[in-house]
């Protein structure tokens, strides 16, 4: 079904006539009038009764306005966003799904204030989620973990891993916490950690199972639950929490390297300078060069 015909449809509605919805679309009567009667033909039902001073709905034309106004309503709807994007200057971003949003809402809204004229398209994702969707150029940038060194992603910074007891706990005082000292607390599962089986190990390898009480993909709601007492955690050290306080474990030392990973093609020119710009912040940023 031609979307023109559904326009002609919507004429003869708001005008009343066949000669007066012609003369709004720009086209001769005939033309309007085979182009309904062709649109009458794909429905198979009459759309309009004619008499000699007014064009009526039938019950079937009456049924079908509603859903016509909506076809046309989603296309303009459409239309405009394709538009206002490819005029705009909009970045692409992923955001791997473990990292804090309050880091990454710091370095978006310095970067926005620096410059105001570009904005942003954000997804999450998980680390191979975001490289798919970077390889498919579903995504201009991405923020996730640099496993290999090469020229696909601009190191950021790097971090450890830490637990997360809340400040009343008792070990809250320690400088490093054996795996031991934790058999009897209560554990918080982030089911997407990237390093949850050498965690589990190194408490397994210790004889040590604590109890689980709450497993959540949500690395903001276990950092919450955490500073209600709920039970603790192991996450990397940019989670901070007022209410929470980050101690290492003894011989546990994995690390991670948040990275940009940059555009996987070239960036349409009006781009460039935007890609340029928030390339040369992040690094600046978090204290790398870029």
């Amino acid at each position: 079904m031609e979307l023109y015909l559904l326009r002609y449809f919507l004429a003869v509605v708001e005008t009343g006539s066949f000669t007066k919805a012609a003369a709004a679309c720009l086209i001769t009567q005939p033309t309007l009038s085979a182009g309904i009667k062709r649109l009458e033909e794909q429905l198979g039902v009459g759309l309009f009764v004619r008499n000699n001073k007014r064009v009526f709905l039938t019950t079937a034309g009456s049924r079908f306005l509603p859903r016509a106004k909506a076809i046309l309503h989603e296309v303009n709807m459409a239309s405009a966003e394709i538009a206002q994007t490819e005029t705009a200057d909009v970045l692409r971003l992923g955001v791997l799904q473990t990292l804090p949003a309050t880091l990454v809402a710091r370095l978006l809204a310095g970067f926005s204030a620096a410059h105001p004229g570009i904005r942003f398209d954000l997804y999450d994702g998980s680390e191979q989620e975001l490289l798919n969707r970077l390889d498919e150029r579903g995504l201009d940038y991405a923020l996730s973990l640099r496993r290999v060194d090469d020229d696909t992603s601009m190191p950021l910074f790097e971090e450890g891993y830490q637990l997360a007891l809340p400040v009343t706990h008792r070990l809250a005082g320690e400088a490093v916490i054996r795996g031991e000292d934790l058999a009897n607390d209560s554990m918080i599962v982030r089911s997407r950690c990237e390093v949850l089986s050498e965690t589990s190990r190194h408490f397994t390898d210790r004889n040590v199972r604590p109890p689980l009480v709450y497993r959540t993909a949500q690395d903001e709601r276990a950092l919450s639950m955490v500073g209600a007492g709920v039970g603790i955690t192991v996450m990397p050290e940019s989670y901070q929490s007022p209410d929470v306080v980050r101690i290492p474990m003894r011989d546990f030392n994995p690390r991670r390297t948040v990275a940009l990973f940059l555009p996987r093609f070239a960036l349409p020119d009006r781009l460039t300078g935007a890609g340029k710009a928030f390339q040369r912040f992040a690094g600046g940023f978090f204290g790398h060069a870029g």
